[in-house]
């Protein structure tokens, strides 16, 4: 290759990179109206196999659609008023936990200072439970706001929805309806929506059980750290870990270490009861991802469009690995990743 041919090629690559610069910066700027773009997208992915269930029972796909997407509406509202009420209970009793605390860090670091490990007097006041309650209330308060993008969410859900079926025939009309790309780019879509199907369904069996069995222990906000290790869920390797660390930390101001420790022996309990058997397993046959890019997908889409982002980080990463694996002059970035393999045929040998 001369000498112009290699600039050629360095400034095509720098152009590119500047590009999705430019893209990332302008999905950041205009990130509130993505994400009910993204959520939408999602909820559809979700509801699709509803739709077609009840379209084989006999309804007109409209009315389908109209079931699902009122079943669905009614389900996120549901959870999202039993958020506000389990967070309403924490807060009422939120001083006598406060005392607790103290109590349990007065404690603590009597023992420390046992070992010569001394800390600061203040970082007995410094942690305020009262102060984080009444932020998260804050940032919670906003239910207009909640309550438009829920409608907003709603609206372009339906419509997704209703050009669904469509969409097929038009990616033919474009690719070809023997286009290899156009076959690979719907086995993947639906990987995508079993995905999204199996990770609801895991962190819906997961949450329900973390919840019931930290109400048979007694910890307070039961209800609440079983939603959120349910709607955390969804964030690869963190979020489970995330949904963990509240429910840990009440149970020590409860019970003390052993509590505690007990809460630590339950995540574990589930993760290996729950998550290997249920979802690890079906990710091992189909979604062959390299865990670094997992977490590049996270920290990415965190960015881009806060928590939302986290949560769906891993169906976008793959929606995104389709685009690129439609052109020919792309595919190679699939190959250095590492997920080259998710686009081949099942029935192909390895």
């Amino acid at each position: 290759m001369n000498a112009p041919a290699r600039v050629a090629g360095s400034l095509q690559v720098l152009l590119v990179l500047a590009l999705l610069l430019v893209i990332a910066l302008g999905v950041r700027m205009t990130a509130e109206v993505v994400t009910v773009f993204v959520v939408s997208f999602i909820l559809t992915l979700l509801a699709l196999p509803a739709v077609g269930v009840l379209q084989r029972r006999g309804l007109g796909h409209p009315v389908a659609v109209a079931v699902v997407s009122f079943a669905a509406f009614l389900l996120v509202l549901g959870l999202v008023f039993l958020l506000f009420y389990a967070l309403e209970v924490l807060v009422t009793d939120i001083g006598t936990f406060q005392a607790e605390l103290d109590q349990r860090l007065e404690t603590a670091l009597g023992f420390l200072d046992r070992f010569g490990v001394s800390l600061p007097d203040s970082s007995l006041s410094s942690i305020d439970l009262g102060a984080v309650a009444g932020a998260t209330l804050g940032w919670l308060s906003n239910l207009s706001g909640i309550m438009m993008m829920l409608f907003f969410v709603m609206i372009t859900t339906i419509f997704m929805l209703l050009e669904a079926p469509k969409i097929p025939g038009r990616a033919a009309r474009i690719l070809g309806p023997d286009s290899a790309a156009l076959s690979q780019a719907s086995r993947m879509s639906g990987f995508v929506m079993d995905f999204m199907v199996v990770r609801t369904e895991t962190n819906l069996v997961h949450g329900v059980l973390f919840s019931g069995v930290l109400l048979a222990m007694g910890v307070n906000g039961a209800v609440l750290w079983g939603t959120l290790t349910f709607l955390l869920g969804y964030i690869p390797y963190l979020g489970l870990i995330a949904a963990a660390i509240p429910a840990v930390l009440f149970a020590w101001i409860q019970y003390g270490l052993p509590g505690a420790l007990g809460v630590i022996a339950l995540v574990v309990v589930l993760n290996l009861i729950v998550e290997n058997p249920v979802f690890s397993y079906f990710a091992s046959r189909a979604f062959e991802i390299p865990p670094l890019l997992v977490v590049i997908a996270v920290i990415v889409f965190g960015w881009l469009l806060g928590v939302l982002g986290m949560l769906f980080a891993v169906p976008l990463m793959l929606m995104l690995l389709i685009l690129v694996q439609v052109s020919e002059e792309t595919r190679w970035i699939n190959v250095l990743l590492g997920v080259d393999r998710l686009f081949e045929d099942e029935s192909s040998p390895p």
